[in-house]
C-alpha cells in the first residue's frame, strides 16, 4: 500500500507530464532525505579566474553549503602527456593541486569534467588527433568509430586527472553529440544497429575507463535521453545529470524509464546559458528554474544537484589553413563574468536547503537587506531590476517592443532607479550590476546605429552622421572598459580582461571602419 509520501510523489508527477512547467507552490513538502551531492559547475572554456579567485570563490561556496565542485577545466588543465592541449591561461600542477587541497579542506569534492565525445573543439584543433575527428571542419565531435584511439587517449587524460583529484567521480561530458551518425563509417552503423548503439558502445568503453580507475562516471543525459534504445547496456555505475534550465519536465526523453533501470540522477539549473551574453542575463527565467525544478528533482529521486554557470556557448570561430588545419578560434559568445552571479548562487544554495519552493522576489528582498543593507523600498528596486524580462535585437528589431528606442525608455527606468541604490555595504557586488546595466544601454545605442546602417534608404551621405554616433558610443566604451577592468582586476587574469574589452567592442569598430570608407 501506498503512504501518503508516495501518493504525494505519484500524483506530482502525473500532474507536471502535462504541463509545460512545473508548477510547484510555496506547500511543497521536501524528502526528508537532502540531496547527497550540493553542486556548482564552473566553466573555465574561457572567463579563466586566478588561483587566488578560484580558492575565494570556494570559500563562499563552503559557507553556502556546497560540497561539490565540477570543475570543466578544458584546455586551463596543465595535461603532462598531451600538453598539446593545454592553452596559454593553464594552470600549473602545483595550482591545480593546491586548490584541490583547499576545497578538500573545505569539504568540497572537486570532480574533474573531461569532454570525451562532443565539445572537444580544444583538443582537436591539434594536428595531432585530426585522425579522431568526425568531420573536418566542424571539430567538435570525436568519431565514436575511432573508438580504439580515443581509447587510448582518454585513458592518459582520466589518468592524469587522477593523479590531482581526490573525488570518487569523473565527469565525462557526452552533451549535445550533434553530429552523431556524421560520417560514412557511422552512418553504416547506425543504419544497422541505430544512433543509441553508436553512442551507447563509445560511451560504454569511456565510462569502463574511469570505472577501470576506481573511479565513478558521471554523464550529461540529453543524448541518451534522446536515443535510450541500448541505455541498458551501460555500467549502472554511471550517474546522469538531466540539465534543466526552465523547460518542461523530461525535456529529453523518459527519465523514470532510466530510473528504473537502476540508473542514478541528478539535476542541473544554471545560473548563467542561454540566451545571456555580455548584455542580457536572463535573471527571472534562472530564478524560476531554481523555484521550480530544485522541488520536482527532489520530489523524483534525484540524489544530487549540480548547478550550472557557462562562461559561453561552447560554439567557435576559426581561421583555417589549407586542409582545414586550424589556425586559430574564438568563441562566439560570452556571459558575463561569475563576478556578478553571487546572488544566484546563494539563492540556488536556500532552495536546496528549503523544504518549500523558493519566493525569488522574497528571497531577493531579504538578500538586499542583509547583503546591502537596504530598506525593503530599495530592495525592490533591486527586485524591479533583476526580473524584468530582457530583449533580445534582431535584425534592429526588438522581441516584443516597437522599436529599440522603446526599449531603452522602458529600460532607463528600471536602470536609473539601480544606479541612485547606495548599498551600506559589498558596494562592489552592486557595481557589478550597474556596470551590467550601462553595458545594456551601450549595446541598445550600438544597435540603433547599425539599425541605421542597414536601413533600406541608407546612403553613402548619412555615413558622417553615424560615425559621430559611434565616436559617443566608442569613447562611452572606454569608460566601461575601465570599470570592468577595476571590479574585475584579480578575478580573471589581466591580459583575458584586455581580451574581454576588445571583444566586446569589436562590433562597434568592425562598422566604423565600414562607414570611415564611405565617408
Amino acid at each position: 500500500m501506498m503512504n501518503h509520501k508516495n501518493i504525494f510523489k505519484f500524483l506530482l508527477l502525473v500532474s507536471v507530464m502535462f504541463t509545460n512547467t512545473v508548477n510547484i507552490t510555496a506547500q511543497t513538502v521536501a524528502s526528508t532525505e537532502d540531496f547527497k551531492v550540493k553542486g556548482f559547475h564552473l566553466d573555465l572554456r574561457i572567463q579563466v579566474m586566478t588561483p587566488e579567485a578560484l580558492k575565494k570563490l570556494a570559500n563562499e561556496l563552503s559557507e553556502m553549503g556546497i560540497n561539490t565542485l565540477v570543475m570543466e577545466w578544458e584546455g586551463t588543465y596543465p595535461y603532462e602527456k598531451h600538453a598539446v592541449i593545454s592553452n596559454e591561461y593553464s594552470y600549473t600542477r602545483e595550482e591545480v593541486k593546491d586548490f584541490i587541497a583547499h576545497c578538500d579542506g573545505l569539504g568540497i569534492k572537486v570532480i574533474p569534467l573531461q569532454q570525451s565525445l562532443g565539445h572537444v573543439e580544444y583538443i582537436l584543433r591539434n594536428p595531432r588527433y585530426s585522425n579522431l575527428k568526425e568531420d573536418r571542419k566542424d571539430i567538435s565531435q570525436l568519431c565514436p568509430m575511432e573508438a580504439m584511439e580515443s581509447k587510448a587517449l582518454f585513458r592518459d587524460l582520466f589518468s592524469d586527472l587522477v593523479e590531482t583529484h581526490t573525488s570518487d567521480y569523473i565527469h565525462i561530458g557526452g552533451d549535445e553529440t550533434y553530429l552523431l551518425g556524421h560520417c560514412e563509417k557511422c552512418q553504416v552503423k547506425v543504419k544497422e544497429e541505430g544512433k543509441s548503439k553508436l553512442f551507447v558502445d563509445y560511451m560504454k568503453m569511456i565510462t569502463e575507463l574511469v570505472i577501470e580507475l576506481g573511479k565513478k562516471p558521471v554523464m550529461w543525459a540529453d543524448i541518451i535521453l534522446k536515443h535510450p534504445e541500448a541505455a541498458a547496456e551501460l555500467p549502472k555505475e554511471t550517474i546522469f545529470i538531466d540539465w534543466n534550465y526552465g523547460w518542461k519536465i523530461n525535456h529529453f526523453g523518459d527519465i523514470p524509464k532510466l530510473q528504473d533501470m537502476g540508473f542514478t540522477f541528478w539535476g542541473a539549473p544554471a545560473i548563467r546559458c542561454h540566451p545571456d551574453n555580455w548584455y542580457v542575463t536572463d535573471w527571472s527565467t534562472h530564478f524560476k528554474n531554481q523555484k521550480e525544478f530544485i522541488p520536482y528533482a527532489r520530489e523524483a529521486g534525484y540524489e544530487g544537484m549540480v548547478i550550472t554557470s557557462w562562461s559561453t556557448t561552447g560554439v567557435y570561430g576559426f581561421t583555417w589553413d589549407v586542409g582545414y588545419d586550424v589556425i586559430d578560434m574564438v568563441q562566439i559568445r560570452n556571459t558575463y563574468p561569475l563576478s556578478a552571479f553571487r546572488i544566484l548562487i546563494a539563492s540556488y544554495t536556500k532552495a536546496l536547503n528549503m523544504e518549500a519552493a523558493i519566493n525569488p522576489q522574497d528571497f531577493v528582498v531579504e538578500y538586499a537587506s542583509t547583503r546591502f543593507g537596504f530598506s525593503k523600498k530599495d530592495a525592490l528596486k533591486l527586485w524591479n531590476f533583476l526580473s524584468a524580462e530582457p530583449e533580445l535585437i534582431s535584425n534592429g528589431k526588438p522581441t516584443k517592443s516597437e522599436s529599440i528606442a522603446e526599449v531603452k525608455t522602458e529600460y532607463n527606468v528600471l536602470r536609473n532607479e539601480l544606479l541612485k541604490l547606495k548599498p551600506k555595504r559589498n558596494k562592489a557586488e552592486l557595481d557589478q550590476f550597474k556596470l551590467m546595466a550601462d553595458l545594456r544601454v551601450h549595446y541598445l545605442d550600438f544597435k540603433e546605429v547599425e539599425f541605421k546602417y542597414n536601413a533600406a534608404n541608407f546612403t553613402s551621405s548619412h555615413a558622417p552622421i553615424l560615425l559621430k554616433e559611434l565616436d559617443v558610443i566608442l569613447a562611452d566604451a572606454k569608460q566601461l572598459n575601465k570599470r570592468f577592468i577595476a571590479l574585475n582586476k584579480g578575478f580573471l587574469y589581466d591580459s583575458e580582461l584586455e581580451e574581454q574589452n576588445e571583444l566586446r567592442v569589436q562590433a562597434v569598430h568592425v562598422l566604423y571602419d565600414r562607414l570611415a570608407k564611405l565617408k
